[in-house]
């Protein structure tokens, strides 16, 4: 398949409903629409360039089933009181490392409690030690949360196939929008299949387009133990990584990587009517057409981010891009908040500025502000048409992108300092984030 170009030379900031200039009238500037599974499983060229769009849509045909001392006099310290004293520091280093893990954790959890997420259905500690970690008992660990999903596509039942994972112990899946969008806008057939090959039925309590997730309920999983949740912001470049998933069909499959890259912008939609920004997990774990909304794992089992896009190198016509080794994987932390949000109303919220950005601007001097909608609250902050925007608060911006998922990596409510070069001058504005709720059929 070959490699697939971005069809819009501008997009609207998160929920920016005016029309922007654009080279082709498809370029609109509406919020967001749906993701809808192309009619090949998407691919991502390398970046920079196209977009980087997600994966696993249909198949066709369907396959076959991520001190100093400043005395002059020194005394020597006895190596047994050298020895109790270090094995005392790394102790406390250990216990403060984990004690301070624990508490962010369940400052993570509490501040979703009572946004849709029970804290008590979700599993946040590590099931492995770190000095015991190994693929081997990670795989072990997680192969028994990830299922295979099947959906409906243009009315053809398996059609259209991805992965996921059991998020809580009420019964609730997480996978991509993309891998079920087009089902859920029929009403049609989606089902998941847990590692022994049991089949359930599944409904969709809500998705997200923008952030490529959607939430599954499948009471019969609640037998099985959910996944671990981890934390991104303690993600490391090189950390050990493991995807699980099913790739091209075959279930229960599992790679392993590194974590190449944080904060990484891409887009996971296909053409101007799906596309979805996430400030991504890359990895050079294998992921391929199948692996969509698998969990990708630490090596102490706990899920830090849901696999949703490749780069490829592009194949021949007809064929399918494969892993070269840079994979994306929305952040865990994201994820928690999306599937709060659903589990509470069923739809997702997201932050907006209301304004038009280039995406297709290639001098990577910031982002390109080409129309602020009056009364927004890009308007309200001081931000201009012909603005260029080089910071998001601390995240320093290169394109049109890189804006919007640094925007989109806060929440509403939030006052954001933008950096902004006009007319040669530097200025700090203060933006208030607004909510804008997804309405999916």
């Amino acid at each position: 398949m070959d490699d697939i170009e971005r069809d819009t030379a501008e997009v609207p900031l998160p929920g920016m409903p005016g029309a922007a200039v654009a080279p082709a009238p498809a370029a609109g500037t509406a919020p967001l629409p749906p993701v809808v599974p192309p009619a090949e499983p998407p691919v991502v060229p390398p970046p920079p360039g196209a977009s980087l769009p997600g994966f696993d849509g249909p198949p066709s045909p369907p396959p076959p089933s991520y001190a100093r001392d400043d005395s002059s006099t020194r005394r020597r310290v006895p190596g047994p009181i050298w020895a109790l004293a270090a094995a005392v520091a790394f102790l406390l280093g250990v216990l403060g490392g984990y004690a301070g893990g624990v508490l962010e954790d369940q400052d993570d959890m509490s501040s979703l409690a009572g946004g849709g997420l029970d804290p008590g259905s979700i599993e946040t500690d590590a099931p492995l030690a770190g000095d015991d970690a190994s693929i081997v008992k990670v795989a072990a660990t997680l192969l028994p949360s990830t299922v295979q999903i099947f959906a409906e596509y243009q009315g053809v039942d398996d059609a259209a196939t991805g992965s996921g994972f059991v998020f809580d112990r009420n019964g609730h899946v997480v996978t991509n929008n993309h891998v079920v969008a087009d089902a859920a806008k029929a009403k049609g057939s989606i089902e998941v299949v847990d590692h022994k090959g049991r089949r359930y039925k599944a409904d969709v309590v809500g998705r997200s387009a923008v952030y490529d997730l959607a939430v599954l309920d499948v009471p019969e999983v609640k037998e099985l133990e959910p996944a671990s949740l981890g934390s991104t912001s303690r993600l490391r470049i090189g950390e050990g990584v493991v995807a699980i998933g099913s790739p091209l069909g075959l279930s229960s499959t599992v790679t392993s990587g590194i974590v190449s890259a944080l904060q990484r912008p891409v887009s996971t939609g296909q053409s101007k009517d799906d596309t979805s920004y996430i400030n991504a997990v890359q990895t050079d774990a294998a992921i391929n057409p199948g692996n969509s909304g698998g969990p990708l794992v630490n090596l102490v089992g706990q899920v830090i981010g849901v696999n949703s896009a490749i780069a490829t190198a592009g194949g021949g016509e007809g064929g399918e891009g494969g892993s070269i080794g840079v994979g994306f994987a929305i952040p865990i932390d994201q994820v928690k908040v999306t599937a709060a949000q659903i589990l509470k109303t069923g739809k997702a919220t997201y932050p907006i500025v209301g304004a038009s950005v280039d995406v297709q601007a290639v001098d990577h001097n910031g982002a390109l502000i080409s129309v602020v909608e009056a009364g927004s609250p890009a308007a309200a902050g001081g931000l201009k048409d012909g603005d260029r925007v080089t910071k998001v608060g601390d995240v320093i911006v290169t394109d049109g992108i890189g804006m919007i998922v640094a925007i989109r990596a806060h929440q509403p409510g939030e006052t954001i300092e933008f950096t902004v070069m006009r007319n040669g001058a530097r200025h700090q504005l203060k933006i208030k984030l607004e909510a804008q709720t997804e309405n999916l059929a």
